[in-house]
């Protein structure tokens, strides 16, 4: 079986839905739907309060240490 993400225009949606309920083992999986997992959330926020400011950086400068790799 084959997986595949679309982007539809939220007036489309209703139609693309009620066209894939129609096809054998479809699944449908709405991702404003899934939601994170408790322990996650907690591990993030661990991991933020654990963190010092100083270590942090802006998302400019990281993004330009990523590109120049």
């Amino acid at each position: 079986m084959k997986q595949l993400t679309v982007s539809i225009p939220e007036n489309f949606y209703k139609v693309f839905v009620e066209f894939f309920k129609h096809i054998p083992d479809a699944r449908i999986e709405d991702v404003e739907e899934l939601s994170i997992p408790q322990w996650h959330k907690e591990e993030t926020l661990k991991r933020l309060k654990s963190s010092k400011p100083e270590n942090f950086i802006l998302w400019a400068k990281a993004k330009k240490q990523l590109k120049s790799k």
